[in-house]
């Protein structure tokens, strides 16, 4: 069966054909090992009680081998309050817009989309909210295309507010958040990226640019200092007590996914703490080689 559902997942798949059946082959790459040190590392900082509560969910996807991606989440498909973490809806909502000729990414707007991301602009997220188009948005996130919400499978990605004072337009069915995320769709978002299966290779290289050299360094970024190897692709998110992260990680010998949603004062410290213990237990398993060609994906590391 992990034969069949990896030769499924590797299998020959356009940029623009439907990504859901990657979304669920995802979950078909769910491994043993990689669950138990995620459990393991998430238990010697003393977070397991906070799994159990349900104040944190994390989602880990090492794509270190191409061949085999590895899934392992804890409350993974728990919907929750991400505050500007589901910014990087948007931003795809901005890409597939231009992909249909509805907005040109011209040097402003995509120093807009470079400020939400980066340095999580409320001004520019709102703005570029009213470009794409409120239920342009939701219809993308909920499309056959991209299936970034389920009900079904707990929710997901989701945008029903401006950012800001103003009040939401339309809240999601599963937990009525404004500004919602479950780790799994969040880790399935960097992880079609990664693949180049959300936009054309153009399209995901300035998806990319955005997403690259984070403008606020706490969480993951803090968490990773110590590794000036490691290269974040990366959004994170607070308001209150609400703590998100969320990252593409790429360095040598190792590439993953990581995403954290924490509900709880001490959130940012919890997703600051676990960074560094779950980079050390992708990069064991995959000692440094030779570097490759990369993908046509992502055939540009000139992004500023």
């Amino acid at each position: 069966m992990w034969l069949l559902a990896t030769a499924a997942l590797l299998g020959p798949l356009a940029w623009g054909e439907p990504s859901t059946a990657r979304g669920s082959e995802l979950r078909a790459c769910a491994d043993a090992v990689l669950q138990d040190g995620l459990e393991r590392v998430i238990g010697h900082l003393g977070l397991s009680p906070e799994i159990t509560r349900g104040r944190l969910a994390v989602a880990l996807v090492d794509l270190s081998d191409d061949d085999a991606p590895r899934l392992a989440m804890l409350n993974g498909d728990d919907m929750m309050y991400a505050a500007s973490l589901p910014k990087i809806a948007i931003l795809l909502g901005a890409f597939v817009q231009a992909e249909r000729g509805k907005l040109a990414l011209d040097e402003p707007t995509l120093a807009s989309l470079h400020r939400m991301i980066r340095n999580s602009s409320n001004t520019d997220a709102s703005a570029m909210l009213a470009k794409v188009g409120e239920a342009t948005l939701l219809d993308i996130l909920t499309s056959p295309r991209y299936h970034f919400y389920d009900a079904k499978r707990g929710g997901g990605l989701w945008v029903g507010k401006p950012y800001g004072k103003a009040g939401a337009y339309r809240r999601d069915p599963v937990a009525h958040l404004s500004h919602g995320a479950t780790a799994f769709q969040v880790a399935r978002f960097y992880f079609l990226l990664d693949r180049g299966l959300l936009l054309s290779p153009e399209l995901t290289r300035q998806m990319k640019a955005a997403l690259a050299n984070p403008g606020i360094r706490h969480k993951f970024v803090k968490g990773l200092a110590s590794r000036p190897d490691a290269r974040l692709y990366r959004k994170s998110g607070t308001w209150r007590q609400f703590h998100s992260d969320s990252a593409l990680v790429e360095g040598p010998g190792r590439r993953y996914v990581l995403v954290g949603i924490a509900d709880d004062d001490r959130g940012g410290e919890w997703l600051e703490r676990i960074a560094a213990p779950l980079d050390d237990l992708v990069a064991s398993r995959h000692p440094p080689t030779p570097a490759r060609s990369p993908r046509v994906a992502w055939t540009s590391r000139s992004e500023k």
